[in-house]
């Protein structure tokens, strides 16, 4: 049997919530490049990975102890065969029927090297982080962009790029950004693609936005050393993120509701960062635990002793 063109890689663990809508958006697809479904899972209990052979996904497997991001997409992408590499989270869902071409078109015409698309918040996603998705994946597209930036929410790359390059599997996050700043400092080109649109729906308690923060920024630490968040700076941060949710550049505003939603979602944002930025130890297994398999309310990493 002929390889596809594209595979499409997705990282799951006990994603049936939106699973099926992912699935049968990326079936609904007006794509004229074949393409596949492949999906890595790290220990689902629920009905994931029957969802996924539903789908006549290809399934591959990576042991609990062995996860990370990095190393999880590295073994999904060598399992795979496809020359194009199209990355999206089992909790994003394609808002249209031509979001894969129009992320992988890029690669096609040599334009640039790595793709990403835009990500729009659900109806039921939290005021800040839809204010989150309007800055860093704006309507405007850029092809190709300056920097690095890029997220492997929605993202596409070159196999031979992968095979150069592939994934740092230490980080608890952000290794795509780290895998494009390499690519970018040897020449290589990132292009946001505007017209190729995700909804990313997050689903998370305080506790673990929080934790999302807090490996991020140990992860930012790795990428940008120079960067160093104190103590005082973090009520500013917090303040400063309030204001700007309260009063956004567009015309759209948060109603009453939103504001206690608002001050917690900024506390939890900030005091992850500083949490995370600061802590100097290496990755455990306790906090592998916390960043990969987080539980709600428990293992906060301020019970771990520096």
């Amino acid at each position: 049997m002929k390889a596809p063109l594209i595979s499409i890689i997705i990282r799951t663990l006990n994603e049936e919530r939106h699973l099926p809508s992912l699935l049968k958006g990326i079936y609904s697809q007006k794509c004229i490049y074949s393409f596949d479904i492949n999906l890595i899972d790290s220990g689902s209990t629920d009905q994931t990975l029957k969802i996924a052979d539903d789908f006549k996904c290809r399934i591959t497997h990576i042991d609990k102890k062995d996860f990370s991001f990095g190393r999880s997409l590295n073994q999904c992408i060598n399992f795979s065969k496809g020359i194009y590499l199209v990355l999206i989270s089992g909790h994003c869902i394609p808002k249209n029927s031509h979001w894969l071409e129009n992320l992988v078109k890029p690669l096609v015409d040599s334009s640039v090297q790595l793709t990403y698309g835009r990500q729009l918040a659900g109806d039921k996603s939290n005021w800040s982080e839809r204010q989150i998705y309007k800055k860093y994946f704006p309507i405007e597209q850029k092809i190709p962009q300056e920097g690095f930036f890029c997220n492997n929410a929605n993202s596409a790359l070159l196999r031979s790029i992968w095979q150069k390059y592939k994934f740092n599997e230490e980080l608890t996050g952000l290794e795509d950004m780290e895998f494009a700043k390499r690519m970018v400092n040897d020449g290589g080109k990132v292009g946001y693609v505007s017209s190729s649109e995700v909804y990313h729906l997050h689903n998370e308690t305080w506790s673990q936005v929080r934790r999302r923060f807090e490996r991020e920024a140990i992860a930012l630490k790795v990428i940008f050393p120079e960067i160093q968040i104190k103590k005082r700076n973090v009520l500013n941060y917090i303040l400063s993120g309030i204001l700007n949710d309260l009063f956004p550049k567009d015309d759209e505003r948060p109603n009453f509701n939103n504001i206690s939603e608002i001050i917690m979602y900024r506390i939890n944002q900030y005091f992850g960062s500083y949490k995370g930025n600061t802590y100097k130890m290496k990755l455990t297994e306790e906090l592998r635990e916390i960043y990969f398999y987080p539980k709600p309310d428990v293992n906060d990493i301020s019970k771990i002793k520096n």
